[in-house]
């Protein structure tokens, strides 16, 4: 498969996954608070989550609101934290960690991937839905120079599946959309860059279900 004239990626799920609920609670909060993980990922009180059970009308407008507002991410994340059992102060600050790049990990290949694209010339764009920045869990990892755009929903006012995003990273990167690949964890999200002729290459969320080569396939890189 030849290289594309540029590659867009998302984030969570797809370039880095972010640390369990459980032993990001115990590292925050201490191991007595583990046993209400499970219920603070069910009600969507975790960074990342993206369903909320039992979504109480107070939350409503700021959860729907969360990746086009940094500030609606926050209460989102800690109110639902919050309803799940958890203080003000340690929903406060598990979201702060939730958020810090100690709770971010890179997938096996993201890295190479990000790096062998830029010394090849592809450019490149993240392309996320996203309420928090991102830039110090990139630069942490030595990949945020790596982007040449970062198209950020909270920043930009645009949301995945909209085409609009997808073709404001193509113009930031000066290719033709159907001339790029478009990589993500999200078929219905991500996928929608095909509205646009993009290739779409679809690669797991659950770092345990990858081999560690899926991002490199799916640009065209050698394993």
């Amino acid at each position: 498969m030849p290289l594309p004239a540029a590659a867009l990626f998302d984030f969570t799920g797809t370039l880095f996954h972010i640390e369990p609920a459980g032993s990001a609670i115990a590292a925050v909060l201490g191991e007595q608070f583990v046993p209400l993980a499970d219920e603070v990922v069910r009600r969507g009180g975790y960074n990342g989550v993206g369903v909320a059970h039992d979504l109480p009308a107070d939350l409503a407008d700021a959860w729907h609101e969360r990746d086009l507002s940094r500030d609606a991410h926050r209460r989102a994340y800690s109110g639902l934290a919050e309803r799940a059992g958890l203080t003000a102060a340690q929903a406060a600050a598990l979201y702060d960690y939730s958020i810090s790049p100690q709770a971010w990990s890179p997938f096996a290949d993201t890295v190479s991937t990000l790096r062998d694209l830029a010394a090849a010339g592809v450019p490149t764009a993240l392309v996320s839905n996203i309420g928090w920045d991102p830039r110090p869990v990139l630069d942490r990892y030595g990949v945020l120079d790596a982007f040449d755009s970062l198209v950020l929903s909270d920043e930009r006012g645009l949301l995945k599946p909209d085409p609009a995003i997808f073709d404001l990273a193509c113009a930031e990167l000066f290719v033709q959309p159907d001339a790029c690949v478009m990589v993500g964890d999200n078929a219905a999200n991500d996928g929608a860059a095909v509205q646009l002729g993009m290739r779409f290459e679809l690669v797991p969320a659950d770092p345990s279900d990858r081999t560690g080569s899926e991002l490199r396939a799916a640009v065209g890189l050698a394993a």
